[in-house]
């Protein structure tokens, strides 16, 4: 390993040391295990201070590329050759381009119908409610217009969403709760708090596709556990904690994304079970919570968040613009999540927090879900009907939420899906999104708020009618494993 720092490049010192030992680990000119200089030894080499070093080790260390052990000195840690081996590339932050690709499928221009889409149409929301709420913030709370928010969130607001957990079994005082920029935000905290690179999590499989980007750009090894119509599969899930040792596994418990799926009490109970066994955290997301009527067992009350973290929000219902989320978790870690907010966004935004705080004193908020929740299960009874109806099939029989993960029975090739689609004037959300590594997949996330337009259903019997591909290798072995 060489070292040359350059005086004029105005780099500091640390960064060029950084940087330079990165290198030279990813070009896998390092062994893992290898000894590294001393700090003395490698200042008198590079002919500088001890503390650009000093600096410069600790940041490796944090990062997973090198490991100090106590009264012998710095290695290179196997774990960083681990995730340059997951993630496929010389550099595990590269796979924020895996995450770019996903996200950019969604980003349809023009007048199609974007018939796997994550949201609720404009025409669903309460706009009348939020145009009311932003003029009272505007009149009466003028200095959320201008100031930053407290770091931990309105404490006004922490305590409503405080109230809203209490019918879910959930006791979290104020000081418990922290809010968030969208569960988007908590995600990224949590993932940050509880992970290093080279750390395993597991994760859904389906399972929520920004995570998975997320996880990959941290260098995380992302391991994917089958979603059954009952949660995750608790065999393979046994199986998987016997070949590695999880920091944390993630679980969509409510309306699952994208299978609509509702976790059970049963893999609950089971799910917390081996979290004691096995010492992980159970990140718990509940970001389609209000979208349920009557209250099912959530992790976070059956555990009253000793080794669960809650994620929840409002952005699905509400507002997308808001950006609502907030995490409910221990004192000791919603502190230091705050403590990165800090580091990382400074505070949220007041202006945002006081209209949701707005819609939910007045009632709207609540008004407003009554009518979504009677909505959407017309519509999902209305998709239901029209994808059996049509010769589809059905992973679950959906009892809330937004989503029906469905496939053409005969079709595993979704290219000829996605083409089909185009030519009705609708995009879609093919499941390989949605799995952990892209693998291919037959099933499709259909939101059932677009499903009764004229060209879904035209796309639901076309699709139906299409002749299976043989020229294209087929994606059945894999899919059919996982999800039938």
């Amino acid at each position: 390993m060489k070292i040359a720092i350059d005086r004029e490049s105005g780099v500091p010192m640390t960064e060029q040391i950084v940087s330079s030992m990165e290198q030279w680990i990813r070009s896998r000119d390092a062994h893992a295990g290898a000894k590294l200089p001393s700090i003395r030894q490698l200042a008198q080499d590079c002919g500088i201070s001890r503390f650009p070093v000093i600096e410069a080790y600790d940041r490796l260390v944090s990062l997973g590329y090198i490991e100090s052990r106590h009264g012998s000195g710095f290695y290179v840690s196997a774990r960083a050759h681990a995730a340059l081996d997951r993630c496929g590339a010389s550099d595990p932050r590269r796979a924020e381009d895996e995450s770019n690709y996903i996200l950019q499928q969604f980003n349809h221009p023009g007048d199609t119908l974007k018939l796997g889409s994550g949201f609720i149409p404009e025409a669903w929301r309460d706009m009348d409610g939020i145009a009311q709420a932003v003029r009272q913030v505007a009149r009466t709370d003028q200095s959320a217009l201008t100031d930053y928010a407290t770091p931990l969130g309105s404490g006004a607001l922490r305590e409503h969403l405080q109230a809203r957990l209490a019918p879910l079994g959930i006791r979290a005082d104020a000081s418990q709760m922290l809010i968030t920029f969208g569960a988007s935000q908590a995600v990224d905290l949590i993932v940050r708090y509880l992970l290093r690179a080279g750390d395993t999590m597991f994760v859904e499989d389906p399972g929520y596709y920004n995570l998975f980007g997320l996880l990959k750009l941290h260098g995380i090894n992302v391991v994917g556990i089958p979603r059954t119509v009952s949660g995750p599969d608790i065999e393979v899930l046994q199986a998987e904690l016997k070949r590695h040792r999880p920091r944390a596994v993630f679980v969509n418990s409510v309306f699952h994304n994208p299978t609509g799926t509702v976790l059970a009490p049963a893999v609950a109970f089971r799910l917390l079970q081996l979290a004691h066994e096995y010492d992980f955290t159970l990140i718990e997301d509940d970001i389609y919570a209000d979208f349920q009527g009557e209250a099912t067992d959530r992790l976070a009350a059956l555990d009253q968040l000793e080794r669960v973290v809650y994620i929840g929000g409002l952005s699905k219902t509400l507002s997308s613009s808001l950006r609502i989320g907030f995490v409910a978790a221990s004192r000791r870690i919603v502190k230091d999540l705050g403590d990165i907010k800090m580091l990382t966004s400074i505070s949220g935004s007041p202006f945002a927090e006081a209209v949701a705080l707005t819609m939910l004193e007045r009632g709207a908020y609540r008004k407003f879900l009554e009518r979504l929740r009677r909505r959407m299960s017309d519509a999902l009874g209305a998709t239901t009907r029209s994808l059996e109806a049509s010769g589809w099939r059905l992973f679950a029989s959906p009892v809330g939420g937004k989503f029906v993960w469905a496939r053409v029975p005969h079709i595993d090739d979704q290219q000829q899906l996605i083409d089909c689609a185009a030519a009705c004037g609708v995009t879609i959300a093919p499941g390989s999104y949605f799995r952990p590594h892209g693998e291919p997949s037959p099933w499709l996330r259909i939101n059932a708020a677009y499903a009764q337009d004229p060209r879904a259903l035209r796309f639901f019997e076309r699709a139906a009618a299409l002749e299976p591909n043989d020229d294209t290798p087929s994606a059945r072995e894999g899919a059919m494993t996982l999800f039938d």
